[in-house]
């Protein structure tokens, strides 16, 4: 994969998974019991998620190890904070670009 921007995200592989599996998917909802620093962890979790999703919707072969190389061409840390910013309160998202400068 080329590290080209694509469509404002980092490339084609972080646009295409943000837009088909985590579009719509509000972390606060889906991780309510750890939203403390949520941003150290999301990142990984995403990653995790939707490696879970590949192993549970295909089957071992040539398809799956497609999969899997595309999705180590994901910037997760740019999907999670998109993601937080979408669906954070105003005073969480302060406190992160608060830390994030600091």
């Amino acid at each position: 994969m080329t590290d080209t921007k694509y469509n404002g995200w980092t490339n084609y592989a972080t646009w295409r998974v943000n837009l088909e599996i985590f579009d719509g998917f509000d972390p606060f909802d889906n991780f309510s019991d750890n939203q403390a620093n949520m941003m150290e962890w999301l990142p990984d979790t995403l990653k995790e998620y939707a490696e879970e999703i590949i192993e549970q919707t295909s089957s071992k072969g040539l398809a799956r190890d497609y999969a899997r190389a595309f999705l180590s061409d994901v910037n997760w840390f740019e999907i999670a904070e998109h993601m937080f910013l979408d669906y954070a309160d105003e005073e969480d998202i302060k406190a992160y670009k608060e830390g994030e400068t600091a």
